[in-house]
């Protein structure tokens, strides 16, 4: 830890309970009491009650008030929390006061981490509507990528924050994302326009082992409750195995049902029919690239080139490791992929024919518009049957890139393709993974040209009814999909 004194801390009872309000920061001016929630802010040495603030989402973060790290070399503790909700989930911001006495924030979005300082814009920060989504814009003197522009709004607050927005009242936030750049030097920059002039930060992405975090909940003391209720649809029970599940299917009926307002909020679904059997089980548990994973969703997709009237199908498995995080498995009609979400964006060169990352170029393979056509088991954003991204894949050897874009956001994901060998001995499949070349038919020797001009003409007619009826056709070809699965819940920094 630095040996910088700390902050003379300031004291003043709550004006609604009584209780004792701390504030260590002098640059914190509103605060929640712990013990009746109340919403203070401080004016000079008064504390006035501004109204009460609602009950934390349980996401059941390791992370909690009081917590001490380090950063850089210099110590910081943790006493604020500002949890916000948006389209696809939610996430929370941390803040965190560093031993010098200034303030900077702790990004906590599905087991993704970005520690952030607030920076001064040179010149007047430009409207949220003019960042568009996967453009580049210049901010500083440097290029960035327009990684997310959405609406947000505070759902909840905890501890001391040197700014408290509006609950519940809608505001925009933009995310830029460093272009290229080397590993574990990503870097964001939010520009916040719940308040005027809109206030930025600037960060980069962390790992929790990094941070040299003390002081951590429990893991092993911690209890799972009320975790289990009855699926809207059928009855039956269901019971999330992760806090962080924005979506889950029932185990009988194979509705999907939202979680996005919690358990004990409004519980929508949606039936599903004509189910795809995933080739790996959900729940099955595999060792790849040196860490355990466990399979906790599937996701059959379906895309279609733009001006092509051929649809292509493949496969998502969501896998977890409670250290690692999340990681999508790939089952393309080209073979198997393993790639995770990525907290910078690459470098777009040649109108986004080629893409620069890590000092790689990529080449464009496909672009193509993405469908979600069914899913299973639990996911960390809000998963819908029918989703709707557009999707650029690029690939450098065996070195794999790809661009999901959402509503409001556009999320990249890099990986590598992996043999088929290894994903079935990881999750002991044996053969079941073998498959042939993807071909039409293939004529056994005894066949003869009379039978196979026969099936030809069949085959044809076949296809040629099920083009008219459902507007195209289902192609075999190996372009094989996304390299990555749309993740705009864990995307948000």
């Amino acid at each position: 830890m630095a040996t910088d004194a700390p902050q003379r801390h300031y004291r003043a009872p709550c004006p609604s309970c009584g209780a004792p309000v701390t504030f260590k920061s002098a640059q914190s001016t509103h605060a929640v009491c712990a013990y009746c929630r109340s919403m203070v802010v401080r004016e000079g040495e008064v504390l006035r009650r501004i109204g009460k603030m609602a009950e934390l989402f349980d996401d059941h973060s390791l992370l909690q008030l009081g917590a001490s790290g380090q950063i850089e070399g210099e110590g910081f503790q943790l006493v604020g929390r500002l949890q916000y909700k948006y389209a696809e989930g939610t996430w929370s911001e941390w803040h965190a006061l560093l031993q010098g006495g200034s303030s900077a924030w702790l990004s906590e979005d599905n087991g993704a981490y970005v520690f952030s300082r607030p920076i001064s814009a040179e010149r007047k920060v430009p409207a949220f509507d003019q960042f568009n989504v996967g453009a580049s814009t210049e901010l500083g003197g440097e290029r960035w990528s327009v990684g997310a522009n959405t609406e947000v709004a505070l759902i909840s607050a905890q501890g001391e924050l040197p700014h408290l927005p509006p609950l519940g009242a809608p505001f925009r936030i933009v995310e830029l994302r460093s272009a290229g750049g080397d590993a574990g030097q990503a870097r964001v920059v939010s520009i916040d326009y719940g308040s005027q002039p809109p206030s930025l930060s600037e960060g980069r992405a962390v790992e929790l082992a990094e941070l040299k975090l003390s002081g951590l909940k429990d893991e092993s003391a911690r209890e799972d409750q009320g975790r289990q209720f009855a699926c809207p649809n059928c009855g039956a029970p269901v019971a999330p195995l992760r806090p962080q599940s924005k979506s889950i299917t029932c185990p009988q009926c194979n509705s999907l049902i939202d979680l996005s307002d919690g358990i004990g909020g409004e519980l929508r679904h949606a039936e599903q029919d004509e189910p795809v059997r995933p080739l790996i089980a959900l729940g099955s548990t595999g060792r790849l690239e040196a860490a355990s994973w466990q399979v906790v969703g599937f996701q059959h997709r379906l895309g279609r080139a733009d001006g092509d009237d051929e649809s292509f199908a493949w496969q998502e498995y969501l896998l977890y490791n409670a250290k690692a995080g999340f990681c999508f498995l790939v089952d393309a009609e080209d073979g198997w992929s393993l790639v995770r979400p990525i907290t910078g964006a690459p470098e777009l060169l040649a109108g986004g024919a080629r893409a620069r990352y890590h000092n790689t170029t990529y080449t464009r393979q496909w672009h193509y518009r993405a469908e979600t056509s069914y899913v299973l088991g639990e996911f960390y954003w809000q998963v819908r049957r029918g989703q709707v991204t557009q999707n650029s894949d690029y690939a450098a050897g065996d070195r794999l890139l790809s661009a999901e874009r959402g509503a409001g956001e556009i999320t990249w994901s890099a990986g590598r393709k992996i043999d088929a060998a290894k994903v079935a001995d990881a999750f002991g499949l044996g053969d079941k993974l073998a498959r042939a070349d993807a071909k039409p038919f293939s004529a056994a020797p005894s066949v003869g040209i009379g039978t196979i001009v026969v099936v030809l003409f069949v085959l044809i007619v076949v296809l040629t009814l099920m083009s008219r009826c459902d507007g195209g056709s289902y192609s075999g070809r190996s372009s094989g999909g996304s390299f990555g699965g749309y993740s705009s819940g864990g995307g948000h920094k």
